[in-house]
């Protein structure tokens, strides 16, 4: 199971790395807020992760604390890359996103995966 969130944004985590440009990326989409990139062990063809640029810890922090231009800009950014994958459109995509321990949140930056390209099965094995 992955840690509790922390109490503040750690500027150590391996996104606000590529953020700053200190480890690369497979860069797909980015605007003001919003930087989307390959996932290094995708779990689809498409497996995209965006991110907000701003320093939250999760989707609960992003939704009470962001700007209305960064969650618009994010959002955006979020269609751009699903509308970018193949087919997904027309045949489907998957946007996922983890909050906490028991939902298995690995990185406390908020982030939304978008997988396409194949069937995904259901959302939660019963």
């Amino acid at each position: 199971m992955a840690p509790p969130l922390p109490k503040a944004y750690e500027d150590d985590n391996i996104f606000a790395k590529i953020l700053r440009g200190e480890i690369p990326c497979d860069k797909v989409y980015e605007n003001d807020h919003a930087l989307a990139f390959k996932d290094i062990n995708p779990q689809a063809p498409t497996h995209v992760l965006v991110i907000p640029k701003g320093k939250y810890i999760s989707f609960e922090d992003f939704s009470r604390n962001a700007s209305d231009a960064e969650i618009a800009g994010f959002v955006r950014a979020a269609g751009e890359v699903a509308r970018g994958a193949e087919g997904a459109v027309e045949r489907g995509f998957r946007i996922l996103a983890n909050h906490g321990p028991e939902a298995h949140q690995e990185v406390h930056h908020f982030h939304l995966h978008i997988f396409a390209g194949r069937d995904t099965g259901p959302m939660i094995s019963r």
